[in-house]
């Protein structure tokens, strides 16, 4: 027993040894920390690119962009029914025909001969009223004789002879030769119907009938477009509407950049739409790689900014502000924003001189040390 607490003792001796060691130096090296100079931490500058205000006159360029229409074009639609037959070249979309040509032939041949049926009444009749006008109208039997021997029934019917007197006027139209005449001429224009022909030079885009196939009046019968002159249609804003001028130059690009079309406005609507608020132009544009429904961007110069400058939208604040260089020290001023655009922003009255940041600054605010530079030291 004597020696369990004789060890018991001991233990805590050597414990109480320890804590007071330990507490010893734990205080020293507090003392000692406590006393060394602590490290200086560098202060970092940044080094922004900045640009030195020179106002000049801005050119304001309105962007717009759409799909491209051919100027010329035409709907083709049957007026009538008949079967469609072959013809010269094949009745396909891609398929050029130049102005004239026959685009679509439909079989008239029921047709042609109730035209010649009549034509030949009206020359039967005419013939008829010979010896009459020989006798009571010697003056004008000449005019008469000399249409019928001009008449040809594999031709377009000639205009009749025009009158000379009431007398001759009741004479020819008692006996049925004016009806009998625009009957003919009727049916003529109706058997024209059976052939449409190329109103321009053009190209095929769209073909709905195959040869051989029985077409009906009112029927569609495919597309014809004039591939020179196309026209794109585009939006603009009404604030535009006094600026955006017929014969106006526009810049036209494709999606990739990588082609550029020049062009003009050809036609500006007199109305704005009520719920866009915008108003729509036509821009014209010609050129041979140019295809219907190709999609380009617009750039159309609208007007001109005296005494501003342009910079990239990101530099302008919220507040309407933008950042300059005081004394190697970020400050901002107040501007006033004249025209927006997807990537930059025209302001005006910024004073000559004034130094302004060329790239937005992250973490940037007022008092901001920085030190300016005119080069990217990165390019």
């Amino acid at each position: 027993m004597t020696a369990f607490i004789m060890t018991r003792k001991i233990i805590l001796s050597i414990l109480g040894i320890a804590l007071i060691v330990g507490a010893f130096l734990f205080a020293k090296y507090l003392i000692a920390n406590k006393n060394k100079p602590k490290p200086v931490v560098p202060k970092v500058v940044k080094t922004v690119l900045v640009d030195t205000v020179k106002n000049t006159t801005v050119p304001i360029v309105i962007s717009a962009n759409g799909n491209l229409t051919a100027k010329q074009r035409v709907e083709l639609y049957s007026e009538v029914q008949g079967v469609f037959k072959t013809g010269n070249k094949l009745f396909k979309a891609g398929e050029k025909f130049n102005k004239g040509e026959t685009l679509i032939r439909l079989d008239a041949s029921e047709y042609y001969a109730s035209v010649q049926s009549a034509k030949s009444n009206l020359y039967n009749s005419i013939a008829a009223i010979m010896p009459d006008l020989r006798l009571d109208f010697t003056d004008v039997y000449p005019k008469w004789q000399a249409y019928l021997n001009g008449f040809d029934l594999n031709k377009s019917t000639p205009q009749l002879p025009e009158m000379s007197g009431e007398k001759e006027n009741y004479f020819i139209t008692g006996r049925g030769i004016v009806s009998a005449y625009y009957n003919v001429k009727n049916l003529e224009q109706r058997l024209a119907k059976y052939r449409i022909t190329a109103p321009f030079t053009g190209i095929l885009t769209e073909a709905l009938v195959t040869e051989g196939t029985l077409v009906r009046s009112g029927q569609k019968l495919g597309e014809f477009i004039n591939p020179s002159v196309y026209e794109m249609q585009v939006a603009v804003s009404k604030s535009y509407a006094d600026v955006l001028k017929e014969g106006e130059a526009v810049t036209l690009t494709n999606l990739e950049k990588t082609k550029t079309y020049e062009g003009t406005v050809s036609r500006v609507n007199g109305s704005i739409d009520a719920t866009t608020q915008t108003i729509t132009a036509f821009v014209e544009v010609k050129h041979d790689d140019l295809k219907e429904g190709m999609y380009l961007e617009a750039s159309l110069n609208a007007e001109k900014v005296n005494d501003a400058i342009e910079i990239d939208r990101n530099l302008l604040l919220d507040s309407q502000e933008i950042y300059v260089v005081k004394d190697s020290l970020l400050d901002v001023i107040p501007v006033k924003p004249a025209h927006f655009s997807d990537a930059t922003v025209v302001l005006k009255d910024v004073p000559n001189g004034t130094i302004i940041l060329r790239k937005p600054v992250p973490g940037a605010y007022a008092g901001m040390q920085v030190k300016a530079a005119t080069t990217d030291s990165t390019e």
